[in-house]
């Protein structure tokens, strides 16, 4: 199977990427990706892509472990052609951060470790699940012409996030402990094996020591991709949208000069006012703060008008009261103005919160519409986990495991331009009863667009005049097996 000519050429942006060999193999194998709806394991891949017989199977999984080519060279150039073909030439590009977790089994791969399962926990009950914390950077396409009520993140960027537990799994094997019995009863094996034992335990630790002074938390890594996307594009304007996790000082105090942050406040941060001009001379440093701001509960009860904003957009409906005010959130921003907003819900069950942006001149309600974006993320993850099989790479080795997983990001960023700017004149929404009031693509629409363009494609060469040789209905029976 290969792709529709037209989503070729846009594979053919990132030959620049790889060598000629490499390249052919990442078309096969993002051919495969596109084209599976079972589980995305290299074997499975060569299988969708009809490459079984195309070379040997241990190139494809070389492709991702050792084959020569920088993941963010193909991240810069998705973000060039996202940018230059969905977003405006002088307008302000907005994006979005967070993190999802990957379940895995298995102790021996790379990078995996105990992380919060955000989707399984509740607020009486905190889930761990072990696997691979990805850390992603999204841009943000709000309501596009395809679907005017809808709002998508596409993933120009990701760093998997290595806690201590992820730091020496994969690395070293640490064997199963013997029991006392067993010692006594072969001494000699028993000894070797203790030694053996405690020579892997040394290892572990000296690879933990060695990694510890490198380790980044997720706002590092965070970090980490602003400053790469600030330098791809230093002319450029943004907005970086984050969850709590995000809005802290890690990211707040390295934010890049062309980008502007909103987020919330931690629920128990200290705000304070603005240091006042000083009249006279005094001994020591100026002061850096003013006097402490009120808490949310006080700020909440103060005579202070409250505001009502009406919201009906993607990611938010509703009504909110808002209050504003400017000051410094100085454990994150230091001396950084920052323009507070007090929300609160006045329908639902939203809880009381206290959002900030860096930009001061913009107004409450356009604080609160930009921050509804990030909900867009969320669905992104989804999307990619469902669809594009984001949890389902078995690689082990570190590069592998870098560079495998985020691909069904990446598709799905390419899956939209591609949809944008020519897979919508052949979208068909099935017939469907009792849902006729559907007009907007989802990525599921999307992404079926593409593998039935590319199939009618292949199809269309396949002709109904057969000889002895040919086969049509061995054919047909054969794709119709690759669907499952």
């Amino acid at each position: 199977m290969d792709f529709t000519h037209s989503f070729q050429i846009l594979l053919q942006t990132f030959s620049p990427v790889f060598t000629a060999p490499s390249f052919e193999t990442f078309r096969l194998l993002m051919t495969g990706w596109i084209g599976s709806p079972r589980h995305r394991y290299v074997t499975d891949l060569i299988i969708s892509s009809d490459s079984v017989h195309n070379g040997h199977f241990s190139d494809y999984h070389r492709f991702f472990s050792h084959a020569v080519w920088d993941i963010d060279q193909l991240w810069k150039l998705l973000a060039k052609l996202i940018i230059s073909t969905l977003v405006g030439k002088d307008a302000t590009i907005y994006l979005a951060g967070d993190d999802t977790l990957c379940r895995k089994r298995g102790l021996g791969i790379f990078g995996t470790g105990m992380h919060h399962d955000a989707l399984s926990s509740s607020k009486s009950k905190k889930i761990f699940h072990w696997g691979h914390d990805w850390v992603d950077l999204c841009l943000i396409i709000a309501n596009p012409w395809w679907a005017p009520t809808k709002v998508f993140a596409l993933p120009i960027c990701m760093r998997l996030y290595r806690n201590k537990q992820g730091l020496v799994k994969g690395k070293n094997k640490v064997k199963q402990k013997r029991n006392a019995t067993r010692i006594q009863a072969a001494s000699k094996k028993a000894k070797a094996a203790v030694q053996a034992k405690k020579k892997a335990a040394a290892n572990s630790q000296a690879v933990h020591e060695k990694d510890k002074k490198t380790r980044k938390t997720r706002p590092e890594l965070m970090a980490e991709m602003l400053a790469l996307v600030a330098a791809w594009f230093p002319d450029r304007k943004f907005v970086l949208v984050v969850d709590s996790l995000y809005s802290g000082k890690s990211v707040l105090r390295n934010l890049p000069e062309n980008f502007d942050l909103i987020g919330p406040v931690h629920a128990r941060a200290a705000l304070y006012a603005p240091a006042s001009q000083e009249s006279k001379n005094r001994r020591g440093p100026k002061r850096k703060k003013g006097e402490r701001l009120s808490s949310a509960a006080e700020w909440e009860n103060d005579r202070k008008s409250w505001k009502t904003y009406h919201f009906h957009q993607y990611g938010l409906h509703g009504s909110l009261r808002a209050k504003t005010r400017t000051g410094l959130y100085y454990t994150a921003g230091k001396d950084r103005l920052l323009r507070f907003v007090l929300s609160q819900d006045t329908v639902g069950g939203r809880p009381t919160r206290i959002f900030y942006s860096t930009d001061v001149s913009l107004s409450a309600k356009k604080i609160l519409s930009i921050f509804s974006f990030r909900w867009s993320i969320e669905v992104t993850h989804y999307d990619c986990k469902q669809h594009l099989g984001l949890e389902d790479p078995a690689n082990r080795v570190p590069q592998a495991v870098e560079r495998t997983a985020p691909m069904s990001m990446f598709l799905y960023s390419l899956t939209i331009v591609w949809f944008a700017t020519e897979g919508h004149a052949d979208l068909q929404f099935p017939v469907r009863p009792w849902y006729t009031w559907k007009k907007e693509p989802s990525f599921r629409d999307m992404l079926t667009t593409l593998r039935r363009k590319s199939w009618e494609d292949k199809l269309s060469t396949v002709s109904l005049n057969t000889t002895p040789d040919d086969n049509p209905i061995e054919l047909l029976t054969y794709l119709a097996t690759l669907a499952g």
